[in-house]
């Protein structure tokens, strides 16, 4: 093993914290914006926390646990274990859900947002189940 894998590790386990503080929190701020009125200070107030939570937080700690989490694949050699695939794919998915906030994020920019508070509510949750099966797949590798 490199002699830097433990500070890669700790690297990339403080931007995955940071990238999900921000999955778990962006979709919170949304259920409280569809409340919002158009046009509305509070509205115009949201909007500048949802871009800044993106663009400051979620996106480069997305980039942070993707260059954090290869390196650490490469230096582990974890291509050969059923588990790391597994992650992967959960990784994947929390990925394209940072795109779909992404999305929302602009609509809520033009004032064309189409979705529910319910909708955000259970887009909440995703990230936190796929969070814990991304921590099963480490620690315990089932498989």
């Amino acid at each position: 093993m490199t002699e830097y894998y433990t500070w890669i590790k700790a690297a990339h386990v403080i931007s995955v914290i940071a990238w999900m503080a921000a999955l778990l929190y962006l979709p919170r701020l949304m259920v409280y914006h569809v409340a919002a009125e158009v046009g509305s200070p509070q509205s115009e107030t949201f909007k500048i926390m949802e871009r800044r939570l993106l663009r400051a937080i979620a996106n480069p700690a997305m980039i942070a646990t993707w260059v954090f989490g290869l390196m650490l694949a490469y230096v582990l050699e974890a291509w050969h274990f059923g588990w790391f695939h597994a992650k992967v794919l959960f990784v994947v998915v929390l990925t394209v859900i940072h795109h779909m906030m992404v999305r929302w994020m602009k609509a809520f920019q033009k004032d064309r947002n189409t979705k529910s508070a319910r909708y955000f509510r259970i887009m909440n949750e995703v990230p936190a189940l796929l969070m814990i099966g991304i921590v099963i797949f480490v620690i315990v590798k089932p498989f």
